[in-house]
């Protein structure tokens, strides 16, 4: 009996060890996470005008997927430098038109 133990005891270490490994890559990785969204929160404070960073925060409630890629592209146009100044609420209005393409039009007919 005392081998069927020990070997339980081994099993157990090795578990507890893998989920304390586990718990340091979750960590880091929230971390890692945490520092990509300040440095991309400071790039739209240097791109954007506050007028447009409330507008795409108000966006980014309904459709936070369209609104990352947005930011990712105005980082990479800021990175190549193709952005001379602020953008505009204005002038991110007219960016969105663009991007978004057409509008789906939904009817609804009663009979």
């Amino acid at each position: 009996m005392s081998d069927i133990e020990e070997i339980r005891r081994k099993r157990m270490q090795q578990l507890q060890q893998q989920a304390q490994q586990q718990n340091v890559d979750a960590e880091s990785q929230e971390r890692m996470h945490q520092e990509m969204e300040m440095q991309k929160k400071q790039a739209m404070m240097q791109i954007l005008t506050p007028e447009a960073r409330s507008r795409l925060a108000n966006i980014r409630l309904t459709k936070s997927e369209f609104v990352d890629q947005i930011e990712l592209q105005l980082i990479q146009l800021a990175q190549m430098g193709r952005i001379q100044s602020k953008i505009t609420d204005e002038q991110l209005k007219e960016l969105l038109k663009k991007v978004s393409g057409q509008k789906r039009e939904i009817n609804i007919s009663w009979r």
